[in-house]
This record gives structure tokens, C-alpha cells and sequence, in this order.
């Protein structure tokens, strides 16, 4: 089983926008296996999305949160907060199949929905990790793994495939899907602040800092120390590229520098990555890293609007006239041309 994280410490990179697509098309080339999503952000987005977007996701998801209890990501962690250190066993009882909301989601796919009454629950959570007992942080940042290993057993399938997408923030929220996880996919955009955010990704998770002596986070200290495991880097992937010349060029400026930070990373510190496709050869060299690391996601502009606001994954799009908010809006297939074969190349790269 493989668990991957979509996060950046920084917001409106399009991680819930990737989570959306990436776990579609991936469910779609995969139907032999069980593919469950886990929407940790509480604006849901990604959540919103796959459950046919911008009405009728919004309209299930306040149904769903509707119900005694939650059927969504709040409903399980209300489990835990009543019984922080004993697993209830009922993360099976908050997956729903998204293909019975939304007839374009493969049948395959599952969810645990996000829910913004996590910011309401969040205090709790992070008060529940220093009580007196030692190990209370060790076992709050194991309810995600529980309510992952839950459903699989529910499912009785070990071939089973996550995707957690994540607060952008480090709240507690974060650090608990970074303890489930064991690949993390980067998702950035070609500004300065992106810089930025993947410095405190590196700090944050790995310790790796760029001022020596440098204070640590908690959660990096205290995986170390309660031996829970760090997800490794998979991939980085620069998201809503433009290809318009003139901005093209600052673009690709802010690319290569993201690129060579991270390159930085892996010649000190190749441990945090995660080699791939399984059996392949550490890379050598610049150009071999880039080829193994590096994704690139161009921009689709009304395209990239239609689908997540009807719900549609970019690949079973068409060109066309669709109804969004009252408006007909016109997808044209120069714009699907630009990004379904770039989430195609990126989804045959996930194992």
C-alpha cells in the first residue's frame, strides 16, 4: 500500500486541485485496485470537487455533515477526541464512494470528506497530545494510520492505493497526515513565495535548514524521537505553468530555482527522497534527478475552471459548451490539449 501527501506550506499552489485529478486518473488506469482519498483541509476543496463541484459537491458535503455523526473527517476525529489513546476501529464508517455522488468518479474511488469544523476541533486535537503520559504524542499522530488501516481491512484488499490532501498550513492536521504518509508530493507555483514555502517543507518535515544551529520543529524532533516515520519526496510538481512567452521566462527563472533548491537537498541528503519506479537506479546527475523528481503542469485555463467546478477530472473532459453558475462557458480542445497529457504522464509516474 502506498500513502501520499499533496502538500506545501503555502496555499493556492492547486493541491487540492491535483489531489482531485491525480486520484481520478489514477482510479481510471487502475481499476483493480481500491483508491481512497482523505481531504484533511478543512476548506474541503478537493472534497467539493470529487463530489461534483462547485453545487452539487457543496450541497453533499453540508448533507453529509449533516448527519449524527458527521460522516465526514470530523466525525472520526470526534471518535478520537472521546477515546484519544484507545482506537475505536471506526474509520470504515466515514468512507464514502464518490461514483454514488458524482457519475464522472470512477467506481473505485472512496472518500473521507473534509470538514471545516476540523479548525473548531483543532485546539482539542493538539491538547490531547500533552497529557501526562509519555507517549500521547506518538499515539494522537497515529489516528490517521488507524482510520487508513481501518478501511483497508474493511475492504480486506491489501492492494490499496492513498491519497491525503492537506491543510496548507503545519497544523496539527498536517503533522498528522505526514505521519500516515510514506511519499510526499510537492505541489508549487512559479512565484517567490513558493521558494519560500518549500524551505519550510524541508525545515519543518527533514530538519534541513539553511542556517546552521537552526531551531528544530516539534514534529521533526519528536518523530525522531517516538520513531514515527517521515514520508519521503516523490515528486515536485510546478502546477499551473503558463506558456505565454513573455511570462514564460520569469516562470521558468522561479522553476529553476525552486528545482535547485531541492537539488541542494538530495546531494546532502538523498535519504528523504523516495526512489522511483520500484528497482530503479539512484539518478545521477542533474538531468536524471529532474527526469525522476520533476513534473510540470501547464495552466488550462477555462478548462481547469469548468472541471473542478462541475466535478469533471480534466481527462474525461471534451470540448464543449458547459453550464457553470448560470453562464455557458466554452471549453476549447487547445486547452484540454495543454494539460491532459501532462496529468497523464504524472499519474503512469505514481506506483
Amino acid at each position: 500500500m502506498a500513502i501520499y501527501a499533496f502538500w506545501n506550506n503555502k496555499g493556492g499552489v492547486g493541491k487540492s486541485y491535483l489531489t482531485f485529478q491525480i486520484a481520478s486518473e489514477y482510479a481510471r488506469i487502475h481499476p483493480d485496485r481500491k483508491v481512497l482519498i482523505v481531504d484533511l483541509c478543512p476548506q474541503a476543496n478537493a472534497s467539493g470537487m470529487l463530489l461534483g463541484g462547485m453545487s452539487t459537491g457543496e450541497a453533499a458535503l453540508d448533507s453529509l455533515s449533516s448527519r449524527t455523526p458527521r460522516q465526514t473527517i470530523s466525525g472520526y476525529i470526534e471518535d478520537r477526541i472521546t477515546s484519544p489513546y484507545v482506537n475505536p476501529y471506526t474509520g470504515a464508517n466515514f468512507v464514502i464512494n464518490v461514483s454514488e455522488y458524482n457519475s464522472y468518479s470512477p467506481e473505485n474511488l472512496s472518500l473521507v470528506c473534509g470538514d471545516e469544523q476540523l479548525e473548531v476541533q483543532a485546539s482539542r486535537v493538539r491538547g490531547a497530545t500533552v497529557p501526562g503520559r509519555t507517549d500521547a504524542w506518538r499515539i494522537v499522530h497515529t489516528w490517521i494510520t488507524d482510520l487508513i488501516e481501518d478501511v483497508q481491512n474493511s475492504w480486506d484488499q491489501e492492494n490499496t492505493t492513498v491519497f491525503i490532501d492537506c491543510n496548507p498550513s503545519f497544523s496539527i492536521y498536517t503533522e498528522l497526515a505526514m505521519s500516515a504518509s510514506d511519499r510526499l508530493i510537492i505541489p508549487f507555483s512559479a512565484d517567490g513565495s513558493s521558494k519560500r514555502a518549500v524551505r519550510a517543507v524541508l525545515a519543518l518535515l527533514y530538519g534541513i535548514t539553511r542556517v546552521p544551529g537552526s531551531l528544530q520543529s516539534e514534529f521533526y524532533t519528536n518523530s525522531l524521537q517516538f520513531r514515527l516515520p517521515i514520508p519521503k519526496i516523490y515528486c515536485y510538481i510546478g502546477n499551473r505553468l503558463t506558456q505565454y512567452i513573455k511570462s514564460a521566462k520569469a516562470f521558468r527563472s522561479v522553476v529553476n530555482e525552486i528545482g535547485n533548491e531541492i537539488w541542494a537537498v538530495w546531494k546532502t541528503n538523498p535519504n528523504v527522497f523516495h526512489i522511483h519506479p520500484a528497482g530503479a537506479a539512484s539518478p545521477v546527475g542533474r538531468s536524471a534527478f529532474i527526469d525522476m523528481f520533476q513534473f510540470e503542469i501547464v495552466d488550462a485555463n477555462t478548462a481547469s475552471v469548468v472541471s473542478s467546478s462541475l466535478g469533471i477530472p480534466i481527462n474525461r473532459l471534451q470540448a464543449g459548451l458547459y453550464p457553470v453558475v448560470g453562464r455557458s462557458v466554452m471549453v476549447n480542445q487547445s486547452q484540454l490539449d495543454n494539460q491532459q497529457p501532462n496529468i497523464k504522464e504524472l499519474v503512469a509516474a505514481i506506483e
